[in-house]
């Protein structure tokens, strides 16, 4: 288990705000939107902590597995039950709570599951539990190729593009201290992961999937619970366009890329008050 607690400054909500291009609600009573405690309380490992894909392989939780491993951000559900608000001091605990290995295709897989709790004062306001996979390199790298697609799906309305760029995806590691190379260095990610492009984070598409609903919804509400899963890699060269919609007492998100492939989704309900 990790415990961390750090004063909230406005500093990094507006840096995720500028990035996105949304506005920011009165983050001293209204507090942050859904996800962006993700740009707060972070993990700041040591250099000589990070692996040579830059990751870290040590002193964080939850600490990968075993040597030499591929990290995917596979899903997860967030409860925020009151307003986290700018200004006040806020504590994250973490520890692993579960851990369950499996064999599939790609073969031996560990899944991971982190919860996580931010508290103000003596109250919890953000619940979640993060399900992270590792698996095996393959082993060998197959050459990154072009796209074989469709003709592209155009925007309608709803719709929300937005256009990945690698300054963006730069940009946002740069905000959650994320160090792995994927994310930004295209000769890695494409010569050593075997990857066509700039693999888009998992937490960007889910964020800007509740920023969508937030949208929808004219504002942050509290409390409210968001599941989201990630569906199929994102590179930068495919686009990202997020679309929510109310299906019945819930907002369904989505992120596809141009041609209308599906990477991301999520579901949203807003949860009753306590008495």
């Amino acid at each position: 288990m990790t415990e961390r607690t750090e004063i909230l400054t406005a500093g990094p909500a507006e840096g995720l705000a500028g990035l996105l291009g949304v506005d920011l609600p009165d983050l001293a009573t209204a507090g942050l939107p859904a996800l962006w405690h993700w740009i707060y309380l972070l993990d700041r490992p040591r250099q000589a902590d990070l692996g040579p894909d830059g990751h870290p392989v040590r002193g964080v939780v939850p600490v990968p597995p075993g040597p030499g491993l591929r990290r995917m951000w596979a899903s997860g559900r967030v409860r925020t039950l009151a307003p986290l608000v700018v200004g006040s001091d806020a504590t994250r605990t973490s520890v692993v709570a579960r851990t369950q290995e499996k064999v599939g295709r790609s073969g031996a897989m560990t899944f991971v599951t982190v919860r996580h709790t931010v508290a103000q004062g003596a109250v919890v306001v953000v619940e979640e539990d993060q399900h992270i996979v590792y698996r095996q390199p393959p082993e060998k790298v197959a050459a990154a190729a072009a796209d074989d697609t469709p003709a592209e799906v155009p925007v309608v309305a709803g719709e929300w593009p937005i256009e990945v760029t690698p300054t963006l995806l730069a940009r946002y590691s740069a905000l959650t201290y994320n160090g792995h190379r994927i994310h930004y260095d295209r000769d890695f990610a494409r010569d050593v992961e075997g990857y066509p492009g700039l693999l888009v984070h998992g937490p960007l598409q889910a964020v800007a999937m509740a920023e969508a609903a937030r949208r929808l919804l004219g504002g942050a509400v509290v409390p409210l619970d968001f599941a989201y899963r990630l569906v199929a890699p994102l590179f930068d060269h495919q686009g990202m366009i997020v679309v929510a919609r109310g299906e019945g007492d819930a907002i369904v998100t989505v992120v596809r890329d141009r041609w209308g492939r599906h990477t991301a989704e999520g579901r949203l309900t807003l949860l009753p008050h306590p008495a």
